[in-house]
């Protein structure tokens, strides 16, 4: 029995696309204005006024404000914030996808995207990686789940 050049055509890129999960990156290099980022001045603490009335109390039930993410694994901060207290260097922004490719694997994580770039600010000799933002899980043309995101990779001075 011999298959027709359309069946390879359609079937190839569905067995492939079903093997696991996998990720693309790209990185973006640094502008030259941007390889430096400069400490803020602290700003200028306000001093109680004695004439004025004492400020309201807080109300007693008051959420903890979310805080986000920041951990460091082999070496690396991976941070949804900018670094304020030490200047560095901008060595390119990244770009990752995490996909995964059958209906049966896990839903991409943050954890799966952190991990990425994590990975490639390593292979640019990077320390960090600061203002990341993530997209949310989607359906896309080649797999069932996709999850995209970015961060500045910076070396600190």
């Amino acid at each position: 029995m011999r298959l027709s050049r359309k069946f390879w055509t359609v079937l190839l890129p569905l067995a492939v696309s079903a093997c696991a999960t996998w990720s693309t990156t790209t990185v973006k290099p640094a502008k030259s204005a941007e390889l430096v980022q400069e400490t803020p001045a602290a700003a200028p603490q306000a001093t109680p006024d004695p004439v004025a009335a004492p400020a309201p109390a807080p109300p007693a039930e008051t959420a903890a404000p979310a805080t986000p993410a920041t951990t460091i694994v082999d070496g690396v901060l991976v941070s949804e914030n900018d670094v304020t207290d030490k200047p560095y260097k901008v060595l390119g922004d990244i770009k990752v996808t995490v996909r995964k490719t059958t209906i049966f694997n896990a839903d991409p994580t943050r954890a799966q995207v952190d991990e990425k770039l994590r990975k490639q600010a390593k292979k640019m000799g990077a320390d960090a990686v600061v203002l990341v933002r993530y997209g949310t899980v989607g359906i896309g043309l080649t797999s069932w789940g996709v999850l995209d995101g970015q961060g500045r990779a910076v070396k600190f001075d």
